[in-house]
């Protein structure tokens, strides 16, 4: 009997020797999870994560076309038959009386401002004729005055207003005062004192009063842009000023359902309030009360902010939304009942007219669709939230999911713990997207599954056998990067490189043939073949071998390469500008055995830029690659791109130059690329101090002088000085560029605030 008690205690004994750091390991990582959850750690990576699966869900979500709203659309064929925008008064005047006289239209919301008064009919210039010049021509002067209700588009407008449910939009702003504002909802002093943690701004830029006065109302259509900016809220209440306002979709709305009040609903007991509660000052919602017995509910979370279900992609083609060109409102083209008791909303898709959003579906939706959104949310009852006890159901679901995969991976086979992550990964999302569309419940599903993928990648690592086989391999696969004197140093501590992803400052370069698609016209696919090789071999050579780079990788004619990794290298930025110089000095020569075979001239760009970029082993399951990301790298790619703009051969950052003052740089510019909103200024280095001529350094002095008088808007000194220069170097580009720029300058002065950036709109 003892000796079958023992057995299985041995075997229990066994088993938690051989399991007990992934049970031990896989605990923590549940604790840790639900931590978060708990909100007593944090972390931007999951919140990141939850945004992601947010959107995916609204991309999910069926599209079904709403007919209740139209969006009368101020499109490319509107400004190409009515002009350019934007639009006479009298021509808004018109739009409205179509919508109301002819197609009988419950509401337009306006997602447009008008705040100055319209002087596109000239009549302002006639009646100062008449009173000056002409005043002895008093026929003019009646004629003048007879022309008054014709040329007063403003007036006409305001008629076309006058009496019908029309909401004007208008934009909260921080130093503004344009116009002015309907009544407000309510004021503290409505709401006994109590102040609603709204959205403040204390100027607007409205709607004239002639137009704001005839018009049924007024509404924000200001949006709340996250950090990543993306829109997944509207200020359904703002502050402006002392008196609360209605965004304009609650504006709008509140017209079509003839809303006699619209107020915050409070809740009393504080204790019992939810963080979201809490944070929009004891207000779960906004009621609009149609009658004693029908009333709407809007939830409201943190600033008066309520959440946008985004119905598809957005447009005219993947949204949720009849769209209508306003071309065919005027020309009355529209089917009658397309528009017949309908909500309207009046806005812009046209590119140019700048009311493209950046959004979860589409980073590039529409303004006035936002609006749609909302609105038909309050038609329909129905919104996204988080439900009264969401965090205590997301608490338990990583602790059952967390200890569950914990036991069950820690002692099945490889094969099985694949199928266990995906079924339980699987199995989250299909519950998370059946609360979301079946009860309008949002869930942060973030959390529980990277759980699952960190469970079962600490399972994966630590059942996996590797020693020195792995690190030979590593070593190994780092010969095809590094110069083979690196491969060798590394082999002897090959514990003290890895693959593994890891942030570092680094020195990125990108090097590209110019004009590659006419060389590639001109050669024959064996002349092309043996072209393009020469190039690229002497190129590697300088990367791998004169300085110890490492190769990234080609692509197609282009060269990526680095330095800094995986060696350690503190003087990375000298190595890579040297590197640079060398690979001109190589193209140079090159260029010269081409053009004697009968061969296109070879010319190179070279862009290098310095920063903390991820280094390490990035790829996909069939294919990865040593290789560097991140935005220091992005704007090193750029740098290349741009030299054809300055005609140089090399571009370097200003942290490149910073990290390597050794050598004599030519400031170029001050630059803002595509992608980044802080500029930068931008070098072209031209050799190692001591060994660049006295000419080149005088030419340089003298190129920073002009420069100096560009930045100061002083366009007949530096004019001289760079005249001065192109007589001595008529080939270098800059200088005609520069000379370009002043006569555009003078024709179209930047003014005081000039900051002397340029800016690049593509890549």
């Amino acid at each position: 009997m003892g000796a079958r008690l023992r057995l299985p205690f041995a075997r229990a004994r066994r088993s938690l020797g051989k399991h007990g750091i992934r049970w031990a390991l896989g605990l923590a990582l549940t604790m840790l999870a639900a931590a978060h959850v708990l909100s007593y750690l944090h972390s931007e990576t999951l919140d990141r994560f939850d945004q992601f699966l947010s959107g995916l869900q609204l991309r999910l979500d069926p599209v079904e076309k709403d007919p209740r709203i139209v969006i009368v659309d101020i499109d490319g064929k509107a400004l190409s038959e009515v002009g350019r925008f934007p639009w006479s008064r009298n021509v808004h005047a018109k739009l409205i009386d179509q919508l109301f006289d002819r197609y009988h239209v419950s509401v337009v919301g306006y997602d447009i401002d008008f705040p100055e008064p319209d002087t596109s009919s000239g009549y302002g210039v006639l009646e100062k004729l008449a009173k000056t010049e002409l005043a002895d021509l008093p026929e003019v002067g009646e004629r003048v005055s007879a022309l008054r209700g014709a040329l007063d588009f403003d007036g006409q407008f305001a008629s076309a207003l006058q009496g019908r449910p029309v909401v004007l939009g208008f934009t909260p702003s921080i130093d503004q005062h344009k116009g002015v504002l309907p009544k407000p909802l309510f004021t503290e002093q409505d709401l006994n004192g109590r102040e609603l943690d709204a959205f403040h701004a204390p100027g607007f830029e409205a709607n004239i009063a002639k137009l704001q006065r005839t018009a049924a109302g007024a509404g924000s259509f200001a949006v709340s842009t996250d950090d990543d900016g993306l829109v997944r809220t509207v200020f359904l209440i703002q502050k402006v000023g002392e008196g609360y306002y209605p965004s304009l979709a609650l504006a709008t709305i509140a017209q079509h359902l003839k809303i006699r009040a619209i107020k915050p609903v409070f809740t009393e007991t504080v204790d019992t309030l939810s963080d979201s509660q809490r944070a929009a000052g004891g207000v779960d919602a906004i009621q609009l009360l149609q009658s004693m017995a029908k009333r709407y509910k809007v939830p409201v979370g943190e600033g008066m902010t309520t959440v946008i279900q985004y119905r598809g992609r957005g447009g005219p083609q993947g949204g949720a939304f009849n769209y209508v060109s306003a071309a065919d409102v005027l020309a009355g083209r529209v089917p009658a009942a397309t528009l017949k008791d309908t909500i309207v909303l009046i806005g812009t898709t046209a590119p140019g007219l700048v009311d493209l959003r950046a959004t979860p579906v589409n980073p590039q939706y529409p303004g006035v669709e936002i609006h749609a959104n909302i609105i038909k949310s309050i038609l329909e009852g129905r919104f996204k939230h988080r439900g009264q006890n969401a965090t205590t159901i997301e608490t338990a679901v990583v602790l059952a999911v967390g200890i569950a995969l914990t036991l069950a991976l820690g002692v099945v086979g490889p094969l099985a713990s694949v199928g266990i992550g995906v079924c339980a990964m699987a199995g989250l999302a299909m519950l998370g997207q059946y609360a979301y569309t079946r009860h309008d419940l949002v869930y942060n599903g973030a959390t529980p599954l990277l759980l699952v993928l960190a469970l079962f990648v600490v399972n994966a690592v630590l059942g996996y056998l590797t020693t020195h086989r792995k690190n030979q391999g590593l070593v190994n696969r780092f010969g095809e990067y590094v110069a083979p004197e690196l491969v060798a140093e590394m082999a002897e501590d090959p514990d003290a490189y890895n693959m593994d992803g890891e942030s570092r400052e680094l020195t990125v370069m990108f090097v590209d043939v110019r004009g590659f698609t006419t060389i590639s016209e001109g050669l024959s696919p064996k002349d092309l073949r043996e072209y393009i090789n020469l190039y690229l071999t002497a190129m590697s050579e300088d990367i791998r071998s004169a300085h110890r780079g490492t190769l990234d990788k080609y692509i197609g004619d282009a060269v990526m390469a680095f330095w800094g990794a995986p060696v350690h290298q503190p003087d990375h930025a000298s190595r890579a500008v040297a590197t640079a110089l060398l690979m001109q000095a190589s193209a140079t020569k090159l260029n010269e055995d081409f053009l004697k075979r009968g061969w296109p001239e070879l010319k190179i760009g070279i862009g290098l830029n310095t920063g903390m970029m991820h280094v390490g082993d990035m790829g996909s399951a069939i294919r990865k690659a040593y290789t560097v990301m991140g935005d220091a790298v992005n704007l090193g790619s750029r740098l290349e791109g741009i030299t054809k703009v300055y005609g140089v051969g090399v571009c370097v950052g200003a942290a490149t130059r910073a990290a390597a003052p050794e050598f004599i740089y030519r400031e170029l510019d001050l630059v803002r690329v595509k992608g980044k909103n802080e500029p930068v200024a931008i070098y072209e280095p031209l050799g190692k101090a001591g060994e660049v001529d006295g000419a080149t350094l005088a030419a340089v002095n003298r190129w920073h002088e002009a420069l100096a008088h560009v930045r100061a808007q002083r366009w007949d000194d530096a004019h001289a000085i760079l005249t001065e220069l192109q007589a001595v170097d008529p080939g270098f580009g800059l200088y005609q560029l520069y000379l370009d720029r002043i006569e555009w300058f003078r024709a179209h002065t930047p003014g005081e605030g000039w900051d002397g950036v340029t800016t690049f709109e593509t890549k």
